[in-house]
């Protein structure tokens, strides 16, 4: 450990130690939904699901979303410290973008143009998110395909109590690598929100934009000047509700996101990859009606969601010194009805049925594919059981089957008991449930499609506990997990014919790991958070996989307006490859580890009124490589302010 880390842990220290002595903080039992669908205490839950609530959210103020979430246990977000365009990379617990699936509440959501289904996270600014559960392992019995290593269950906000109430936000930065020092601002963020709510309505509207620029996204030599690869972004949610009775909600949204990056060397593959003309727009569009109707025993739910996705790309091919453009457009719609029945206090059951359909089209200079013939649909009734005991037992167990237009059938299950003792503050649990990720459209209709794939199957068998003492204070818990994924989906060319087309692959992979979080409060002034994460995969999916991972997060309320968070990452050696375009030939690339410190201030200027917050990060100006070719973010600089009406 350097010098600078030895001061800031002793700092840390010494302020922990001026502040144990304060006012002690009785922490409120908690909330999850994303086990059940339906709100339960988390002391009941056999899973230890990650909530990031709304008050964390704010202590994390410049943060992006992909900043926030790369600090969850195990979970690893490539790109996050990239140019702001980069493509992101989630491995939770050492499985792929495609294995992770993305809730907006509660709402599955995915781009179905993709070569695998899976949803990008840049479409969502941080600023409109409520709060995040991050629930891990296969949970494909309540939320279907994709949710293979996990569910991110991402709660944007609502309406506020009052009749109209508001905030206007916005922050400047810079955008410097580690050794290409420059302190001008580079980045800007920018918007507000109206909310309300009058009798039997409410409202909730919002607008977002970022400006980024200031780095490339191609990692630059020390003798080279490369251009800098722009990024913005422009939000906007609109959310109305009517309460006609007491029993009945009615809820309805629709947003509109567009996202336009430059990017660099896609055909020379960072051999020579600076170009001003790549250039890539991506635009969404969603919108949904969600009635609720709760009754004597239970609650009926109607989640229903339409988005279309647009994508856009301007590539220069440098053998052909031209601009090729490529399009791909993907249309999907979600309906999911549920209900829960409460037989007794003890006892409910969640039966549901879902319905997904999707489409895509597109056209490049390579090949064709349209929405007359690449679209499919399924059908999945589900049904989940939770038993919650008044002597400390937890039961959830539940099955689901998948029906596909394309390859018919499939069958998923959960069981997942825990047990919470009375005399000590300790839980135990351990489950074992199982998963699938259905083929993408790509994979079933392009020019290398197979009508013949089947479903890539995962299964994941985890115990833990959690122990809580000094009445809530402190709370440690730890996970051991594994996980297996078999007949996965991959790129095969005949060495014969050279022809190519997706298969589905034999045999099985395996990733195992632990998974630890600890939390202290010393009082309602000062609390430490850390997490520490072990996976161990086999060589197939080792890419990008860090072995060893830790978070470290120090806050302190120093008075009633001012606040001040520091926190430590360390990211582990990762495997990575390097794909020459001019020879073609792939070299494997060991990545070298590296630790992060980041520093917030907040300060609320006028109270309940205007709060200001300025932040550092990777305040000790390190440099690293988060991808082969890809350049990172050195020390830079962030602040902003909050103004509520």
């Amino acid at each position: 450990m350097n010098k600078k880390m030895v001061r800031l842990s002793a700092f840390a220290l010494f302020i922990a130690m001026n502040a144990f002595a304060q006012e002690q903080e009785v922490k409120l039992d908690e909330v999850v939904i994303s086990d059940s669908k339906f709100a339960l205490p988390k002391e009941k839950s056999g899973k230890v699901i990650v909530k990031i609530t709304a008050e964390e959210l704010a202590k994390k103020s410049g943060q992006s979303l992909a900043n926030v979430l790369s600090t969850v246990a195990g979970l690893e977000v490539n790109g996050n410290q990239s140019s702001a365009g980069k493509n992101l990379g989630y491995y939770l617990r050492g499985g792929r973008n495609r294995q992770t699936l993305i809730l907006i509440d509660g709402i599955p959501v995915t781009d179905a143009s993709g070569i695998n289904l899976e949803y990008d996270l840049r479409l969502i600014p941080v600023e409109q998110v409520e709060s995040i559960e991050v629930m891990k392992g296969a949970a494909s019995t309540l939320y279907g395909t994709g949710a293979a290593t996990g569910v991110i269950n991402i709660t944007l906000k609502k309406a506020g109590k009052k009749a109209i109430s508001g905030n206007a936000y916005m922050s400047m930065g810079t955008q410097a690598t580690a050794d290409k020092v420059k302190y001008n601002p580079q980045d800007f963020n920018q918007g507000f929100v109206l909310n309300g709510n009058i009798e039997k309505f409410n409202y909730f509207a919002s607008l977002n934009s970022t400006e980024t620029k200031g780095i490339s996204e191609a990692a630059v030599p020390q003798s080279s000047t490369y251009e800098e690869d722009r990024f913005s972004r422009v939000n906007s949610l609109v959310k109305f509700g009517f309460k006609p009775t007491t029993k009945l909600t009615l809820d309805f949204f629709a947003n509109y996101d567009k996202v336009k990056s430059d990017f660099d060397g896609t055909f020379d593959n960072f051999s020579n990859p600076d170009t001003s003309l790549n250039e890539s727009t991506s635009e969404q569009f969603r919108f949904g009606f969600s009635p609720k109707y709760k009754y004597n025993k239970g609650e009926f739910v109607l989640n229903s969601s339409f988005n279309t996705i647009e994508r856009n790309y301007n590539t220069f091919n440098s053998w052909a010194n031209a601009v090729e453009v490529s399009d791909y457009k993907s249309k999907s719609v979600n309906v999911d009805v549920f209900n829960k029945y409460s037989f007794n206090k003890q006892f409910f059951v969640v039966t549901g049925s879902q319905f997904q359909f999707h489409e895509m089209n597109s056209e490049t200079p390579y090949d064709a594919i349209t929405n007359e013939t690449a679209k499919f649909n399924t059908i999945d009734p589900y049904l989940t059981a939770v038993y919650n005991s008044d002597f400390g037992l937890n039961i959830n167990a539940g099955a689901r089957y998948n029906m596909h237009s394309i390859y018919d059938t499939h069958f998923v299950y959960n069981v997942n008991p825990s047990y919470s003792f009375s005399k000590i503050p300790l839980k135990v649990l351990t489950s074992y449930s199982t998963a699938y990720i259905t083929p993408s459209l790509y994979q079933l209709y392009s020019p290398y499609g197979n009508l013949d794939l089947t479903p890539e199957e995962n299964s994941t068998v985890e115990a833990g506990f959690e122990v809580e003492l000094l009445n809530k204070k402190f709370t440690f818990n730890a996970v051991a997990f594994h996980r297996e994924e078999k007949n996965s989906i991959g790129f095969y060319t005949d060495p014969i014919t050279w022809t190519s087309n997706y298969v589905n692959i034999e045999g099985k992979n395996d990733a195992k790991g632990i998974e630890t979080m600890i939390s202290y409060s010393f009082s309602t002034k000062i609390k430490v958070n850390g997490n520490y994460t072990f996976t161990q995969v086999e060589q197939p999916l080792s890419r990008l996989i860090p072995k060893h991972k830790g978070n470290v997060s120090l806050d302190y309320q120093a008075t009633t307006r001012t606040f001040f968070n520091v926190n430590y990452q360390y990211v582990d050696k990762r495997n990575d490859a390097f794909f020459d375009g001019g020879t073609f030939a792939t070299t494997p690339v060991l990545l070298d580890s590296y630790q992060l410190v980041n520093v917030t201030a907040k300060y609320e200027l006028i109270k309940n009124r205007m709060t200001v917050f300025g932040a550092v990060t990777n305040i000790l100006n390190e440099e690293f490589v988060e991808s082969v070719g890809y350049s990172t973010r050195g020390r830079n600089f962030k602040i902003g302010l909050n103004i509520l009406f």
